[in-house]
């Protein structure tokens, strides 16, 4: 581990050891070398999830995103094809591009005028004759560009090191799963309005590890939603059986808490809920078809920090349910603090009136006023604070990730579950956090681009474990 701090040289150490053990040193959810170093070590290399291409429909439909903390451009060329460009003039480093989101066919920087197309290229700048005679090769000064960008159901990711593999590879299993989310829609999925973005006093660890599948808050933390019908729930209902979920360790630190029927509803499926005439199943495998047709909803997180849920909610006692779909981000910021990005998405050609319902839905649970969202921010603050105290470096305070390790618990782990990767049911376990973090470990550890965690590895916990 060359090139990172001794604190989280030492902390890193702590981590692996500790996770054997079901254990994780507090310390690491706000110090400020452990930022700093995982901003080189993580975002630098894993795939970041930057934006949906229905935000860039058109050539010359730009967005600015953001890869902790660094800005870049997320842009659609003249010539159709998506970039991920580096926004920063090549002549003095200032910002090119001056606005959130817009249509452009040129970049120009505000310092000097430096011009770039939208395609990244060097167009040219001010008096460039006299100012540079023709020395200046203008083919070797545009735009730096992420080295790797790919795109999967129309939702863009970066990778900021040419030595990172495929994005295919990256997902690994995780990706049949996302498929079996995101696959069914007949004409995809688009962008409702703007992302929302809002900022949390807290790491982006703790959101990631949450809906890497905490399925265990949802009961006592999100009670209140329950009590006003946000969450339905059949009266005399026993609460445990909502946990009655399955996890999914799927490797390389990607991880699912997903909620199925026994058996595929017959005829089309409902795609989590949606409309039946929004879905298809001829763009994927029968399997995953299959596996979509009993999937009632989701929660998931692709390492490092893109998260996704997919649940039916309502708006208040007696309104009637709606589906729902957001994706975000956990943008790191500093340490102890984050930024949040969300979307909130529908299938393509749902009416206008299923749009309105789902996007008020998402807002009202997922977003910086919604109930869910408030319920989840307040207790990563608190680890945030807790982090950085002095008694608790001092104790050196261990947090417990001891549920369904060894045979502790009910939590099982089921052979042959469709779409590979290590499951467990019910949800009582937390396999899925320990897997996000050792992980997390692994990257940090790692000076070259580390190898693939396979779902076992993640896991951590070797052969299966039978009651």
């Amino acid at each position: 581990m060359s090139g990172i701090s001794d604190t989280t040289r030492r902390l890193v150490n702590e981590v692996e050891r500790d996770l054997e053990h079901g254990l994780l040193p507090m310390r690491i959810f706000n110090d400020a070398d452990v930022h700093a170093d995982e901003r080189d070590r993580v975002f630098t290399r894993a795939w970041v999830f930057l934006g949906h291409e229905s935000e860039i429909p058109a050539h010359g439909d730009y967005v600015q995103r953001y890869i902790a903390g660094d800005a870049f451009i997320l842009v659609r060329g003249e010539d159709g094809v998506v970039r991920v460009l580096f926004d920063s003039c090549r002549h003095r480093g200032a910002l090119v591009c001056r606005a959130d989101r817009g249509n452009a066919s040129h970049f120009r920087c505000p310092y000097h005028g430096w011009t770039y197309k939208n395609t990244g290229e060097m167009a040219g700048a001010p008096f460039f004759k006299p100012a540079y005679g023709g020395s200046l090769e203008r083919e070797h000064w545009g735009l730096h560009q992420a080295p790797r960008v790919e795109s999967f159901h129309g939702f863009v990711f970066a990778s900021l090191d040419p030595d990172a593999p495929s994005l295919d590879e990256y997902l690994g299993p995780m990706r049949w799963y996302l498929d079996a989310i995101w696959g069914p829609a007949r004409d995809g999925w688009e962008v409702i309005g703007d992302p929302q973005r809002f900022l949390v006093p807290a790491d982006w660890k703790a959101a990631a590890d949450n809906f890497s599948g905490d399925d265990y808050h949802t009961f006592y933390l999100h009670r209140s939603t329950v009590e006003t019908g946000v969450m339905e729930t059949p009266e005399g209902t026993d609460p445990s059986a909502y946990f009655n979920g399955y996890h999914v360790q799927a490797g390389n630190g990607h991880n699912l808490s997903c909620f199925l029927l026994p058996e595929p509803v017959d005829g089309p499926p409902g795609l989590l809920g949606f409309p039946r005439e929004l879905c298809s199943g001829g763009a994927i495998d029968a399997e995953v078809f299959d596996f979509a047709r009993r999937l009632i909803g989701c929660v998931g997180n692709v390492f490092p920090n893109f998260s996704f849920l997919s649940f039916p909610f309502t708006q208040a006692r007696d309104h009637p349910a709606v589906s729902t779909m957001t994706v975000r981000v956990w943008q790191p910021v500093a340490a102890g603090e984050l930024e949040v990005w969300t979307w909130a998405l529908c299938p393509r050609g749902a009416s206008a009136e299923l749009r309105e319902r789902s996007y008020r839905t998402t807002m009202g649970t997922f977003s910086a006023g919604g109930v869910l969202e408030q319920d989840d921010a307040e207790p990563w603050i608190g680890l945030a604070r807790a982090a950085r105290s002095g008694f608790a470096r001092k104790i050196g305070m261990k947090l417990n990730y001891q549920m369904g390790l060894g045979e502790a618990g009910v939590a099982r782990r089921v052979e042959d579950f469709p779409g590979g990767g290590v499951a467990y049911f019910p949800v009582f376990e937390e396999g899925v956090h320990r897997g996000f973090h050792r992980r997390w470990a692994q990257f940090m550890r790692s000076d070259a681009y580390p190898s693939a965690m396979t779902a076992e590895q993640q896991d951590g916990r070797g052969a299966p474990v039978h009651g």
